[in-house]
């Protein structure tokens, strides 16, 4: 890989102010326009119809033999929630919930099971392979089924395929188990996200076989910041799913707990997953350094043998280099305790030769104690 990873940071939400009254929603400053479409459907027909508002839905789902499905992306429109508060009766602590899109994969049901909140994180990779992390909000009611989405990134397209053709449960399985399949659709997609980071970390342990570099340290560390996001994302979900599983409440069917516990499965696999990921994420960062480590190791040990035979050439070659000599050459007086050797024929010839078996003598001494292996 020629550039490091881009990596993946937090959104930054609108918070209320600390002390601010619950149930008090507020939308953020880049927040979309809202794009609202209505599928209508039973076991024997379906239609799909674009909306400009909901002003009127209670008039939209007052025909009880149909099953109704509100899909909203963008929540820029505050006459959304007020709509929903005055028409439905949604409780204005929902409402802040899904304008407050940081909230955590949860199960609410409210008004002695009149209706059930649910709240699930949508994570799909942009085109730079950044992670986005966004909010999917449900309000489900006994032929009702509203959704909510912060952007207009789609990941529903496999459950309206299946509603327009009619095929299994989707029509006949009411709306809480059109709630299930959007849910399953949202935990399938962290597989996809799962396969694509293991199949990174196969290729960046690839390069630290073949040819390691600084990179690799940066690329394994977004993927693993990656892995701490979705483990964030998958521990809620898994016990939200359990709560829909366990609930009593009427307006989840028993179909649906049926292939809820499905999804269940799914969502502890991930998470076997994800720490399977990390781990192996966690071994190419050491093994990096190893490398790292045992390629310094491997310098050393070539500047230690390179040192250790010349230090007692530079030893002899300091002796000699002090130049003092054995005969004064202006008196011609002989000095004591001097360097005879200084003036001896063919001297400099017998040090090269003195320095040359000594610096073989400590490579054959090296290379018999295995410093060359």
């Amino acid at each position: 890989m020629g550039k490091n990873k881009p990596r993946n940071r937090h959104k930054h939400y609108k918070v209320p102010a600390p002390g601010t009254s619950p149930g008090l929603y507020a939308i953020d400053d880049d927040a979309l326009k809202p794009v609202i479409v209505l599928h209508t459907y039973n076991d024997k027909s379906y239609k799909k119809t674009e909306l400009e508002n909901i002003n009127n839905i209670d008039k939209l789902i007052e025909n009880k033999d149909f099953y109704y499905w509100f899909d909203i992306k963008g929540l820029a429109d505050p006459n959304i929630f007020e709509t929903l508060y005055s028409k439905l009766d949604i409780s204005r602590l929902v409402l802040e919930d899904i304008t407050s899109s940081y909230q955590r994969p949860k199960l609410d049901e409210y008004d002695n099971d009149k209706y059930i909140f649910a709240v699930s994180r949508h994570l799909f990779l942009t085109e730079e392979n950044i992670l986005n992390n966004d909010q999917i909000s449900f309000i489900l009611s006994e032929r009702t089924l509203i959704t909510f989405q912060e952007t207009y990134a789609d990941c529903f397209e496999p459950v309206r395929k299946r509603l327009e053709l009619g095929k299994g449960n989707i029509r006949i399985g009411g709306s809480s188990y059109l709630m299930y399949a959007i849910m399953d659709v949202i935990v399938d997609n962290y597989f996809t996200l799962l396969n694509f980071w293991g199949e990174e970390l196969d290729a960046i342990e690839d390069r630290l076989y073949d040819h390691p570099d600084r990179r690799i340290m940066y690329d394994t560390q977004a993927i693993k910041r990656s892995l701490i996001m979705i483990r964030k994302v998958a521990w809620p979900e898994r016990d939200k799913l359990n709560d829909i599983i366990r609930t009593d409440s009427p307006l989840i069917s028993d179909l649906t707990k049926t292939y809820m516990k499905d999804a269940y499965d799914h969502c502890i696999q991930i998470i076997d997953f994800i720490e399977s990921l990390k781990e192996i994420a966690s071994a190419n960062i050491d093994m990096n350094l190893s490398i790292i480590s045992n390629r310094m190791n491997e310098i050393m040990k070539v500047l230690t043998i390179i040192s250790s035979i010349f230090i007692p050439l530079t030893f002899i070659a300091g002796i000699y280099g002090m130049n003092f000599s054995r005969e004064d050459p202006a008196t011609g007086k002989i000095l004591k305790d001097n360097m005879p050797e200084l003036y001896a024929a063919h001297g400099y010839l017998y040090t090269w030769i003195v320095m040359g078996v000594i610096a073989i003598l400590q490579v054959i001494y090296f290379w018999r104690k295995g410093w060359f292996k």
